[in-house]
């Protein structure tokens, strides 16, 4: 799961900044959607307990805080289609920042323990 130090730049300040929203009248949803995509993201990604740090590090935050915030922001510029008959698909930008994390992802949980590659 990401930290609180890497998640910091996907709250609800740039989420709603993005969206140009000055008003507090959907917070509630909107920090509904910050949950949902972070969890989207990190089980596109995976969490395992071997690369603890992975969502720390400086070219992984950045990635991970862009797919949180573009996905959080489809959710809720695209919320009538989740309820609805017509569905919007996720953005190709979520989807290729996850393929980017997922590659990074896959090259450090190959290092052991000792720093080598297996």
């Amino acid at each position: 799961m990401a930290t609180d130090e890497t998640a910091s730049a996907a709250n609800l300040e740039t989420l709603k900044l993005s969206l140009r929203i000055d008003g507090e009248t959907d917070d509630g949803l909107l920090k509904g959607y910050l949950a949902a995509a972070k969890s989207f993201v990190e089980s596109g990604i995976g969490s395992g307990a071997d690369v603890s740090d992975f969502y720390s590090q400086t070219n992984v935050a950045d990635l991970f805080n862009t797919a949180v915030l573009a996905l959080a922001s489809t959710y809720y510029t695209y919320r009538t289609s989740l309820s609805a008959i017509a569905a919007i698909p996720v953005d190709l930008t979520v989807n290729s920042i996850i393929g980017q994390l997922r590659g990074l992802y896959a090259e450090q949980s190959e290092v052991t323990d000792d720093g080598e590659s297996n």
